[in-house]
C-alpha cells in the first residue's frame, strides 16, 4: 500500500493533492497544515469531487498532527511563505528555512524511510538545507524545480510553434530562479526535429527568456506565486517515484563532481524511480552551457551561504 504526504495545504499543496487523487497515484494521501481546519477543509472539498471525476483515492487532512503521516513513502514539502510581486525566491530564505527544517525533522520522526521532495522556495537552498540537516542519502532528498521549469519551457515552445506540448521534448537545468535557470535550447525538439530548425534564433531566444521569467510573470499577474503548474509538477515527480517509472526529470539533486560541481543541490537531468533520484545523467554540455551552469551554481551557493549567516545551518 502506497502513501504520500503533502506538507502545506496552500494553493500548491492542494493542487498537488488534487492531481495525485485524480490520477490515483497513491492508495492514501495525507495533507498536513499548521493552520486549523485548512487541510481538513481542502481535503473534504477535493473528496467531494471523487464521484464526479471517478477516483477512489483515500485522502486525509490534519492540523499539525505528524502521527497521521506515519510510514509515508514520499513526503512533499510545500510549506513556506509564498512569493509576492517584486520579491525574489532568495528573499524568502530567512522565513522558509526555519519552516522547512522543522517540517523535515518532524516528518522523519514518523517516516524515517520516506523520500522527501522539496517544493518550498528558494528551492535549491531549501533542498540543500533539508539534505544537510536530515542526514539522509542524496537520492532521498531532492527538489522539484526542474520539472516545473521544463513544463514552462514546453508551454512557450508550444505557443511559438503552434504545436502540441506533448510532442515537445525540452529541459531546463541549473538553479530554480529567474536568473539561474538554463533552458537547454540545443536539446529541445518537436517530433524528433530540433526546434532550432523550426524557428529563428530571435524567436528561440525569446522562448528561453520567457521561460526564465515564467514564475515572475505569473506572480505579477496573480499577485502571488503560481500553483496549478507547480502543484502538477510535484505530483508528476511523485508519480514517477511511486510507480517506479524511471522518468528522466531535471531535478535539484546533490552533486559530487557531476557537471564539475560539488557540495551543492542544483537542477540536472535525473532518473526518478522508486528509490528517488536514482541516477544523474551527463548531457555533455558545450562550452557556452558550461559557463552558464557555473554561473548558476555560483548564484545558488551565494544563497546557500545565507543559511550559515542566519545560523540555520
Amino acid at each position: 500500500m502506497s502513501k504520500v504526504t503533502v506538507i502545506g495545504a496552500g494553493n500548491v499543496g492542494a493542487t498537488c493533492v488534487n492531481v495525485l487523487a485524480f490520477n490515483e497515484v497513491a492508495d492514501e494521501i495525507v495533507v498536513l497544515d499548521v493552520k486549523e481546519g485548512v487541510a481538513e477543509g481542502k481535503v473534504l472539498d477535493i473528496f467531494q469531487t471523487a464521484s464526479l471525476l471517478g477516483f477512489d483515492s483515500k485522502i486525509v487532512g490534519c492540523t499539525n498532527d505528524y502521527a497521521q503521516t506515519a510510514n509515508s513513502d514520499v513526503v512533499v514539502v510545500t510549506s513556506g511563505v509564498p512569493r509576492k510581486p517584486g520579491m525574489t525566491r532568495e528573499e524568502l530564505i530567512g522565513v522558509n528555512a526555519g519552516i522547512v527544517k522543522s517540517v523535515v525533522e518532524n516528518t522523519l520522526k514518523y517516516s524515517p524511510n520516506a523520500i522527501i521532495l522539496i517544493v518550498s522556495n528558494p528551492m535549491d537552498t531549501m533542498t540543500y538545507l533539508a539534505l544537510k540537516t536530515s542526514g539522509l542519502p542524496k537520492n532521498r532528498v531532492f527538489g522539484m524545480g526542474g520539472a516545473l521549469d521544463s513544463a514552462r519551457f514546453k508551454c512557450y515552445l508550444s505557443k511559438a510553434l503552434n504545436a502540441p506540448t506533448n510532442e515537445l521534448e525540452a529541459m531546463v537545468i541549473g538553479g530554480h530562479g529567474d536568473t539561474t535557470m538554463i533552458p537547454l535550447t540545443r536539446f529541445a525538439s518537436y517530433a524528433g526535429r530540433p526546434v532550432s530548425e523550426l524557428m529563428d534564433k530571435v524567436t528561440l531566444d525569446k522562448v528561453a527568456a520567457d521561460t526564465m521569467v515564467g514564475g515572475a510573470t505569473l506572480t505579477a499577474l496573480l499577485g502571488t506565486s503560481a500553483w496549478y503548474a507547480p502543484g502538477a509538477a510535484a505530483a508528476y515527480v511523485v508519480e514517477s517515484i511511486i510507480h517506479d517509472q524511471k522518468k528522466i526529470i531535471p531535478s535539484c539533486v546533490a552533486l559530487e563532481g557531476e557537471y564539475g560541481e560539488t557540495d551543492i543541490c542544483i537542477g540536472v537531468p535525473t532518473v526518478i524511480g522508486k528509490n528517488g533520484a536514482e541516477e544523474i545523467l551527463d548531457y555533455k554540455l558545450n562550452d557556452e552551457e558550461k559557463v552558464l551552469f557555473t554561473k548558476s551554481a555560483t548564484a545558488v551557493r551565494a544563497t546557500n551561504d545565507v543559511l550559515k549567516e542566519i545560523g540555520v545551518l
